[in-house]
């Protein structure tokens, strides 16, 4: 039996470098600070409701402006072989405005949403061309776990910088600070340098086949993407899986952005909330790559589905959710399963469709992972919002509570269809 060429290590660790950068920014920025410093610095005095509906819609726009850009994006780099360079462009933009957070006062929301909307859509578009790049890379039979490797490596850089940051904060201090405030924003401006470098390091360490340069290159690309996606759909299965992946993704993402926000408003400190998102990043370090030798082992279906058990029974806990012990409970089931489903379901997507079509297919991927998230922050948001208006009851929170019972709906369809999308033999 042939054995795999091994995979470069100046490659391999140039791949990795860049989801350690972006992860400091899922971590401290996204899912972190941001939706802290929202509600309580740049929307002070403002309804809780309504600052959550507004997140939730800053989310949905940047992240349909990609979904809407991915498929064709996809195509052109395959066209001209410039994935790195197409990640190197969207990732500049995503760091850029991120640093810009650092400079916006207080009260000013808008300008927030503006350089927010800026930094996620730069983010989710350098994604399209970061997971493009991972079948040319890694052979199949190593998929698995560089995909893996590539989001427990994440978790722990992000872990360890959002450390650095939460200590910047509760000392100020002693990094020369002049308070908590001064702490988030320099959390801002580190998280910024961190994605560059990891950016820089994956663009000069990743190798990528040169394409010849055409006249017809925006033509050709139209082409292609209409061929591609007639083509997809006669890769049925690869199709069914792209609407579960829609689907229970939704779920994921949306916890991510949203959680934070969700404690908030239930009336738990900022805090435990911090520390229970640092546990998620310490635990979801080694639970991914256990997850990935349980899909060697197991089978990966068996463990995504195992996955997405754990974030039903999480969603489910979430409506009754009162206690801190709970929070940090949830937090560490969220940290065990969240960088195992995502990392198996990328590599199990790269096992359906030919290596020399993937940023095209990989477009599709991503604009229908960006249009999930674009569902999740746009059910919590709204059904908190139509709830809280029209109920008067004891209990004051039961809008925010239904807005997350409501993640239930995109997983339990997601559960589903990822059960008829199995491959063909």
């Amino acid at each position: 039996m042939e054995t795999s060429p091994k995979i470069p290590p100046k490659a391999l660790w140039g791949w990795v470098s860049y989801d350690m950068g972006n992860s400091v920014f899922t971590t401290t920025v996204m899912a972190g600070f941001f939706p802290i410093f929202f509600k309580s610095f740049w929307s002070q005095g403002v309804d809780p409701a309504l600052s959550t509906a507004r997140l939730g819609a800053t989310v949905s726009v940047a992240s349909l402006v990609v979904a809407l850009c991915a498929p064709f994006l996809g195509a052109l780099s395959d066209q001209g072989g410039n994935k790195r360079w197409f990640l190197l462009a969207f990732s500049s933009l995503g760091f850029c405005f991120t640093g810009l957070l650092a400079l916006i006062p207080a009260g000013g929301w808008p300008l927030a949403v503006l350089a927010y909307s800026g930094a996620i859509f730069g983010f989710y578009g350098a994604n399209l061309f970061y997971d493009a790049l991972l079948p040319s890379l890694a052979p199949e039979d190593q998929r698995d776990w560089v995909s893996s490797l590539g989001y427990a490596f994440g978790y722990l850089s992000g872990g360890l910088v959002f450390a650095l940051n939460l200590a910047m904060v509760k000392a100020p201090g002693f990094f020369g600070l002049e308070g908590a405030q001064q702490g988030v924003q320099a959390s801002f401006l580190t998280s910024s340098v961190a994605w560059a470098l990891g950016s820089f390091l994956c663009f000069f360490w990743v190798p990528e086949k040169k394409v010849p340069p055409s006249q017809a290159l925006w033509t050709q690309t139209w082409a292609e993407l209409a061929a591609t996606y007639q083509e997809l759909k006669s890769y049925r299965t690869a199709w069914t899986f792209l609407v579960a992946y829609w689907l229970y993704i939704d779920v994921v993402d949306t916890l991510v952005v949203m959680a934070v926000d969700y404690g908030l408003s239930l009336g738990f400190e900022s805090g435990d909330l911090i520390l229970a998102l640092l546990m998620v990043q310490l635990i979801g370090f080694p639970s991914a790559l256990v997850i990935a030798k349980g899909g060697a082992r197991f089978g990966v279906r068996r463990m995504i589905y195992l996955c997405l058990a754990v974030y039903a029974g999480v969603c489910l806990w979430a409506v009754g959710l009162s206690v801190r012990w709970e929070f940090f409970l949830m937090a560490g089931l969220i940290g065990v399963v969240q960088g195992g489903v995502q990392a198996l379901s990328r590599s199990y997507f790269a096992g359906l469709i030919p290596k020399e079509q993937a940023g095209e297919f990989f477009g599709f991927y991503n604009m229908l992972g960006k249009f999930a998230t674009i569902l999740g922050p746009a059910l919590i948001g709204g059904v908190g919002l139509v709830v809280s208006l029209g109920w008067s009851g004891s209990d004051p929170h039961l809008g925010t509570r239904l807005g997350f019972a409501s993640l239930l709906l995109p997983l339990g369809l997601g559960t589903w269809f990822f059960y008829r999308a199995k491959p063909t033999a």
